[in-house]
């Protein structure tokens, strides 16, 4: 840090309080952002920490003016936050932020309208990040983590605040956002809940109301939940809404979505374009795809090793599979199409050792009992039309439409 003299530091800490006291009264809501935007590291702020170091009694001054003393009880806690957070002291800075944020809060309930709103959603986000990584100086010092969960509870506070009737509920959706971020974060999906069926159930929101921009990562959560749900109709519905209405330059946000909306269409039997995988780096979906295109169990089996970890981070393991039935499917019907160009008289008659050859042809190694088991599920689960003639083992099939396509409807559980 270049030197910095006392009247220097004064004439910064005093310029910092003075825009802060003309953005309240000016309801100037772009320029109180910038004030309370510790993340964005801008070198107003920085230079501000700088200054608060040099020029130490930054409190009394504070409280012995008329303009500055009203806002005390925000300021002085988050000057005391910039300081730490400056000196890398993130578990202290959570810590005075959160009272800044507190005494804000206050304010903003008595505050008629809802000028301040995005300085609120810029609270909202600086807390849960300041959370985030005073947890990983907790955690590098054998301490327990515990600040995300603070921040949680903190925002649960504030959606109270917004879910009241009036002109400031339009941010219920914003802070709804960030608690899933958290709850996802901290493994506590089920927090979610409580949170939809307020936004969900209440008659005093009307969805199409909140920007797009929260109502896109609205679904894109709920959308997760839904998978995790093994709810693929409801997951689709909601993942597709997210993609449909995501600003098409955020393409990292687009790659989000695909990453869950891709083994939800898979569950379903539509299977995405080559390109698509290409063009948002989703390779680790494209042996799948192929898979399922050639009824390949050797490829599929290959592609859920090859990509475990990834898949099991994301949550869609279990969803991909159990995708293992439509490749079986898929290869059935490969067979019966082989048998179909020899002997158009018997293509309906498939016999359980041409399918376990085909099993091990592929290197799956099956007996007949193991591939009657499977047949029987296929058909229970309406992925095969047919009956078995136990005697002879052979399957008999349906003549209209032996291998059903599943249209857009999750396989029959």
């Amino acid at each position: 840090m270049a030197y910095m003299s006392m009247g220097e530091a004064h004439r910064r800490i005093t310029d910092y309080l003075n825009r802060f006291s003309d953005a309240v009264s000016s309801q100037d809501v772009a320029s109180l952002k910038q004030l309370l935007s510790f993340s964005s590291n801008s070198p107003s702020l920085l230079s501000l920490a700088d200054s608060l170091n040099v020029f130490q009694d930054a409190n009394r001054l504070i409280k012995q003016s008329d303009n500055y003393s009203p806002f005390a009880d925000i300021t002085v806690p988050l000057f005391r936050s910039l300081q730490h957070y400056r000196k890398g002291n993130l578990v202290d800075a959570y810590l005075a932020f959160e009272k800044s944020a507190n005494a804000f809060i206050q304010e903003f309930r008595n505050w008629e309208s809802a000028w301040a709103l995005e300085a609120l959603y810029v609270i909202a986000y600086e807390i849960r990040v300041l959370a985030e990584r005073a947890d990983r100086e907790l955690a590098s010092n054998g301490k327990s983590p515990e600040k995300l969960k603070a921040a949680g509870s903190f925002l649960m506070k504030v959606f109270g605040v917004l879910a009241g009737k009036g002109s400031k509920r339009v941010g219920a959706l914003y802070l709804t956002c960030q608690l899933f971020k958290i709850y996802f974060k901290l493994g506590t999906v089920h927090l979610c809940r409580s949170v939809i069926r307020s936004i969900e159930t209440a008659r005093i929101f009307d969805f199409e109301e909140f920007p797009k921009r929260d109502k896109v990562t609205y679904m894109y959560y709920t959308g997760r939940l839904e998978v995790f749900n093994e709810n693929f109709p409801a997951a689709d519905q909601k993942l597709s809404y997210a993609l449909i209405n995501c600003n098409p330059r955020s393409e990292a946000n687009i790659r989000m979505i695909l990453k869950y909306l891709i083994p939800v269409k898979l569950s379903i039997g539509i299977l995405p374009k080559d390109w698509l995988l290409e063009k948002y780096n989703l390779v680790e979906y494209s042996n799948i795809v192929q898979a399922l295109r050639r009824g390949d169990l050797r490829l599929l089996r290959h592609a859920l090793e090859e990509h475990e970890d990834q898949f099991l981070r994301s949550g869609v393991y279990l969803v991909l599979e159990k995708l293992e039935l439509q490749v079986y499917q898929r290869l059935f019907k490969k067979i019966y199409i082989i048998q179909k160009q020899k002997d158009p008289s018997k293509a309906h008659q498939m016999k359980l050792d041409v399918i376990v050859k085909a099993l091990k042809w592929l290197e799956m190694d099956m007996d007949v009992d193991e591939v009657e088991c499977i047949v029987a599920i296929l058909i229970h689960k309406n992925l095969v039309k047919g009956y078995f003639a136990h005697k002879s083992k052979v399957v008999v099939l349906s003549k209209q439409d032996p291998f059903p396509k599943l249209n857009g409807k999750p396989v029959n559980s």
